[in-house]
């Protein structure tokens, strides 16, 4: 009887069917659900924002393609008549261009405007001089170690000392504007001048390769007065002097009146040489007036001035 019961036990158990695998089958099945419901969602999420996306992007387009308020008149084939001059405009975002900075609240088209224009402060320019009026300039400067002096003196020239304290050579046919004057102290020649001059056009002295003669006189306040004549005409001279153990002073005023323009030149030891340039500008019958005379020495034993050469062009 116990067999009996085991056997029908065991049949009836073998055609129940097994109690997990419904539970089994229905887990997978609401698995599967969910996952499609999840795509679905995220596929309607994606389309709706794909959607505003566009709405939005024709809204912009369709805004900057309309005209603006107020716009220029549009030009032959609907160009906008100031399209043309959109490089020279100032740029919207307030940087400068050709026509200027921008300025906030205005369209990239329009300008502030302009101010008033402020009154200049400074003083009017002075006017030009007249021509022919006086005028004077003296400058120092170092002399050549060789001048020629019939292309530096065009008009005129005058050498002293070649052949001694007393001679002198001019330029031949040369217009005759250059005076010696003369002046306190006695001359003395000499060979001694560093910088040499030389000449083609001279008499009597016809011409010299190169010469370092000149003469010099001693003493505070000795030393040699030329004038130049005048034309009306702006000239130029070039003195070229020397000192000794002395402080030598050029003078130069215009016979016209006026202020005098001065130039100095110092050595207290041993000697030295300038070349001096007066710009001057007289009335014909007038004339520049030069002293170059010892100011101070710094020597018992004849501290002194030297003369070699005067141009004139």
């Amino acid at each position: 009887m116990a067999d009996e019961d085991r056997t029908r036990a065991g049949s009836k158990a073998e055609d129940a069917p097994p109690r997990h695998r419904p539970r089994a089958i229905t887990a997978g099945d609401n698995r599967s659900v969910l996952r499609r419901a999840r795509r679905r969602r995220r596929w309607a999420v994606e389309g709706a924002a794909v959607l505003v996306c566009l709405v939005l992007l024709v809204s912009y387009l369709s805004i900057r393609s309309g005209p603006e308020p107020n716009d220029d008149e549009a030009g032959p084939g609907g160009v906008s008549a100031g399209a043309g001059r959109s490089p020279v405009l100032p740029a919207a975002d307030g940087r400068t261009g050709e026509a200027g900075p921008a300025t906030p609240g205005l369209r990239p088209r329009q300008r502030p405007p302009s101010p008033d224009p402020t009154p200049s402060a400074s003083a009017p320019a002075p006017l030009p001089a007249k021509p022919g009026s006086p005028a004077l300039s003296v400058s120092r400067g170092e002399m050549p170690a060789a001048v020629d002096l019939t292309a530096v003196g065009t008009r005129d020239w005058v050498h002293w000392g070649e052949r001694g304290g007393r001679s002198t050579n001019r330029k031949r046919s040369g217009s005759g504007e250059i005076i010696d004057g003369g002046g306190a102290g006695s001359r003395v020649g000499w060979d001694g001048n560093q910088e040499y001059v030389r000449w083609s056009d001279g008499a009597p002295e016809r011409s010299t390769n190169g010469s370092s003669n000149g003469v010099y006189t001693c003493g505070a306040g000795n030393g040699f007065r030329l004038s130049i004549a005048g034309s009306g005409e702006p000239r130029t001279v070039q003195l070229y002097g020397g000192i000794w153990m002395a402080r030598g002073r050029l003078e130069a005023r215009l016979s016209t009146g006026g202020p005098a323009s001065t130039a100095r030149l110092e050595d207290p030891y041993t000697s030295q040489s300038a070349q001096f340039t007066i710009r001057f500008t007289v009335p014909k019958g007038a004339r520049l007036l030069l002293n170059w005379t010892v100011e101070k020495v710094f020597t018992p034993h004849c501290g002194n001035v030297g003369l070699q050469a005067v141009t004139v062009r």
